[in-house]
């Protein structure tokens, strides 16, 4: 196999793997496995399939809040609007538009891409900080809304999703197999449109403009409409996250349009790994993992046994997540993902210039093996 197959070879890896993976967590559901510690329950279980189902739920809203910061740059304070945008819309369409379910589905994505279009219009005036602020603003302006119109939200008891709309084969915990599958299929498709926005034109203009958007000016280009484009289109992909959350928990509360959960998916995202793809997975599905699990240990009576000092600490989940993240800060400043990609690019370029050097050895052994032999009489 000459170097160019071997390359090209080495190119179809990852999408080989990302295949498997998909099948293997489509058939997770018919298996019988265990994680004991990690896992409540057997992996066919609906208390199992529900923590899965909402790992893959922050999952797609991680990779979302990825194509923002990852790709163009842009941090926001207020993303969450979005992801509300989408539980609030599918909930509001199906209590009181009284519209099936695949139209109410619809009917919240493009409430969550005009909301967005609008917000992101009047934010892309400014970056950096003032960029982040605004859209801070924004994220308070929702959640106030939410909190107040408690005749169509719900007020702070959050809003229940009408069943009467939804099939029966995405309704009760019989059913939980069934939403497994169709959060799966959400962060699927989540993660081939942040995918191919990554390697299309657009992709490429927006990283050109998160490194220098003066010279994205200076060749005709325009920075503006290309950050607005990316951003509506990261806050179609949180509304859809936002929709599959609602049928996840039959319902939604105003949390979800919070700053605190903007705040939690940034924490995802830096913790896998900014820039990558699989990274945000990563961070999204180990958050939400460590979450719920600690929630967990934090009740256990093993805690509750300790003394003060180490009760106290340990009994709290984000004191726990907390001090995580600042280690990963500290130790593993590119996140889970940037590290191992640091490794394998170092171990790479090692491979590289050992080959170099073997092919200059053997060059070398050739030159002398063909330089004449001097005979002395």
């Amino acid at each position: 196999m000459t170097l160019r197959q071997a390359q090209r070879t080495v190119r179809y890896v990852p999408a080989i793997a990302g295949v498997v993976l998909v099948a293997f967590m489509a058939v997770l559901p018919l298996l019988n496995l265990s994680l004991p510690g990690i896992l409540p329950t057997p992996t066919y279980m609906p208390g199992t399939l529900a923590l899965l189902s909402l790992c893959m739920v922050f999952a797609a809203l991680a990779l979302s809040y990825n194509l923002l910061l990852g790709s163009g740059g842009m941090l926001s304070f207020g993303h969450a609007l979005y992801f509300g945008a989408g539980a609030y819309g599918l909930g509001i369409a199906l209590e009181h538009f009284g519209v099936p379910l695949w139209p109410g589905v619809f009917i919240a994505l493009i409430g969550g891409m005009a909301i967005a279009l609008v917000t992101g219009a009047v934010s892309m005036r400014v970056s950096g900080i003032p960029f982040a602020m605004v859209t801070l603003a924004f994220a308070q302006a929702g959640s106030v809304l939410v909190r107040r119109n408690s005749q169509v939200t719900g007020g702070e008891e959050g809003l229940s999703l009408n069943t009467e709309q939804v099939p029966d084969f995405l309704i009760g915990v019989v059913n939980t197999r069934n939403l497994y599958w169709f959060t799966l299929a959400v962060l699927v498709v989540v993660y081939l449109v942040t995918l191919w926005v990554d390697t299309s034109r657009l992709g490429h203009l927006a990283r050109a403009t998160r490194e220098n958007e003066q010279r994205v000016r200076v060749l005709g280009l325009s920075p503006y409409r290309v950050r607005l484009i990316v951003f509506v289109i990261a806050a179609a992909l949180a509304s859809l996250s936002g929709v599959a959350y609602m049928l996840l928990q039959s319902g939604t509360v105003p949390r979800s349009v919070s700053a605190d959960l903007t705040i939690t998916v940034l924490v995802m995202v830096v913790l896998g790994g900014a820039g990558f793809r699989w990274g945000a997975i990563v961070g999204g599905v180990l958050y939400t993992l460590l979450d719920q699990r600690l929630t967990v240990l934090a009740g256990s009576e093993a805690i509750a046994g300790l003394p003060d000092v180490l009760r106290i600490p340990l009994s709290e989940p984000l004191f726990l997540l907390g001090v995580l993240f600042i280690v990963v800060v500290m130790f593993l400043p590119g996140g889970i993902a940037g590290t191992i990609d640091a490794a394998v690019r170092r171990r790479r370029g090692e491979n590289v210039r050992g080959s170099l050097r073997g092919l200059d050895d053997a060059e070398q052994a050739h030159e002398t093996a063909d330089a004449p032999v001097e005979v002395r009489a």
